[in-house]
């Protein structure tokens, strides 16, 4: 059964910001990049193949801290928020024909105005985790991380997630068809010259 570590990109001036970002590539600032040479991957996940989003904002932080060329794929890119891409929150809960509600309230079969449907997020990234054969870590976003924690928790969108997903950490899942565990915990990226 393989095992799947998954790791936030770092910050963008839209996170900072507190914009959607989904699918614009905005790429990582400068701060960013500075935190994020400053560590490299733990045992045994610096040995493991390294995947990441297409978006540059992952390509470049799985680059940093794996000292490696990743390998790219359509799968791993962030859930499609359509109309709320760019937006912040705050000013689409002003907005009362936004049709923006918590992640809590979404359910699968939600999608974003103009955007993707969960369970179609869900349906691309299990086909792609699915056919891994060996141990593997991905450097994608938040939205894919929490469709495929939330397979291995049984969290379904309806209520608080059973997880938290903060940046420099690694989350790993074991992968079995049909089967997917969290490992409890999570294991935090190495500082460099340590």
């Amino acid at each position: 059964m393989p095992r799947l570590a998954l790791l936030r990109h770092g910050h963008t001036p839209w996170n900072r910001e507190g914009r959607i970002q989904g699918r614009t590539d905005v790429p990582l600032d400068d701060a960013a990049r500075a935190q994020l040479q400053g560590f490299c991957l733990p045992a045994p996940w610096d040995s493991a193949k390294v995947w990441s989003s297409p978006l540059a904002r992952a390509f470049e932080t799985a680059q940093i801290v794996s000292d490696q060329h990743p390998v790219t794929d359509p799968a791993l890119i962030e859930m499609d928020f359509g109309d709320w891409e760019g937006r912040k929150s705050h000013d689409l809960f002003a907005d009362t024909t936004s049709g923006f509600r918590h992640i809590e309230d979404w359910g699968w079969q939600f999608s974003p105005p103009g955007g993707e449907r969960l369970t179609d997020v869900k349906n691309r990234l299990n086909r792609w985790a699915e056919a891994l054969t060996e141990d593997a870590l991905a450097v994608c976003h938040i939205g894919v991380m929490r469709v495929l924690i939330a397979q291995a928790t049984g969290w379904d969108f309806d209520g608080p997630a059973p997880f938290q997903i903060k940046r420099n950490r690694l989350y790993t899942i074991h992968i079995a068809k049909g089967s997917w565990q969290l490992e409890d915990g999570f294991t935090r990226l190495v500082e460099r010259g340590l």
